[in-house]
């Protein structure tokens, strides 16, 4: 049972949370010493006009979390994620974290922000997999723990397209190879066949952050209402005499939350990136036929021509591909 957190929660709250952290080595909680929040939890949140929730079973508290508003940018935090060992697995962390997000949602927020222990392997796999991406700096903290702080975030409501850059760009494979795997299993022109096995989609995406990171490319997630749900690339890496050029690459979306506009707001994203690079010519392409046809029309783009049997679709069957170019 999920339900509000109270400060009688005190014991079970220090208790999950010593448990948690020593999972990890060097990881101290002083309660009174760094933390003495923790003896009226409840309270403290309430206090800073958030709000904490408990999971308990049978007595004990095997799970909670708290959000509160922050005062940049209507955002709202994320903050005391724990959940049981045993526990885990059964969706219950995902409950919590989609109560907090919810509570925040209805409060006004329009970004998410969590800190998380470097340390915390598991849970950066937890949050990236809810669509968070690593942003800003490293935080230090001067505590018993010597604990150093990734910062994630993400829109809370809406569909929003945002650059990543290199770190965010890293954190997000995990999410992007699922759509990748996704958008290729329901036939999508991109270069790969069904089945695509993970760990090929987890390269190509670690290649593209690599890219990213040296400059060469411009990678670009799109969320709708704080999931990521689709991306697009923006090849800079052009020829000496097509300093002027740019490839519009791997333009997909989940297909679970299609039909939302996703696919154009990422195309129009795409178009405004390569003009703010100086870029005056885009070219693309994609199988003849294909839903990014219609798309690509709709939104100006001019065919360059065609060339038959160039690809195959999932079924092996050779296919046309058809090439755009888009004066910016």
């Amino acid at each position: 049972m999920i339900r509000e957190g109270r400060d009688t929660d005190a014991e079970g709250f220090i208790a999950l949370i010593g448990a948690c952290w020593g999972e990890y080595p060097g990881c101290v909680l002083d309660v009174d010493g760094e933390v003495p929040e923790l003896r009226a939890l409840a309270s403290y949140f309430r206090d800073q006009g958030g709000m904490l929730w408990a999971a308990e079973r049978e007595g004990r508290i095997l799970g909670m979390v708290g959000t509160r508003p922050l005062k940049e940018d209507a955002a709202w935090e994320i903050c005391r994620m724990y959940v049981d060992t045993g526990a885990r697995g059964i969706g219950l962390a995902a409950d919590l974290l989609r109560t907090a997000e919810d509570h925040a949602r209805a409060a006004g927020a329009e970004r998410l922000v969590l800190w998380t222990d470097t340390r915390f392997t598991r849970a950066h796999g937890f949050y990236e997999k809810h669509g968070y991406v690593r942003q800003g700096s490293i935080r230090i903290l001067d505590d018993l723990s010597n604990s150093l702080e990734f910062r994630y975030a993400k829109p809370a409501r809406g569909l929003v397209v945002e650059a990543l850059d290199a770190a965010a760009a890293a954190s997000a494979e995990r999410r992007l190879a699922g759509i990748l795997i996704a958008s290729v299993a329901e036939g999508a022109s991109l270069e790969f066949l069904p089945p695509l096995a993970r760990d090929r989609a987890a390269a190509f995406w670690k290649s593209a952050s690599a890219a990213v990171a040296a400059g060469d490319r411009v990678l670009l997630a799109a969320w709708l209402d704080g999931r990521l749900a689709g991306t697009v690339t923006l090849d800079l890496a052009t020829a000496e005499n097509q300093p002027h050029v740019a490839s519009i690459q791997k333009l997909m979306v989940d297909p679970a939350a299609r039909r939302a506009g996703i696919g154009r707001a990422l195309l129009r994203r795409a178009e405004q990136a390569a003009r703010a690079h100086g870029r005056r010519v885009a070219m693309l392409d994609t199988r003849l036929g294909s839903a990014a046809e219609g798309l690509y029309r709709a939104e100006g783009w001019t065919e360059l021509g065609r060339i038959p049997g160039f690809e195959l679709d999932g079924a092996r069957v050779p296919q046309d591909t058809l090439f755009f170019w888009k004066a910016l």
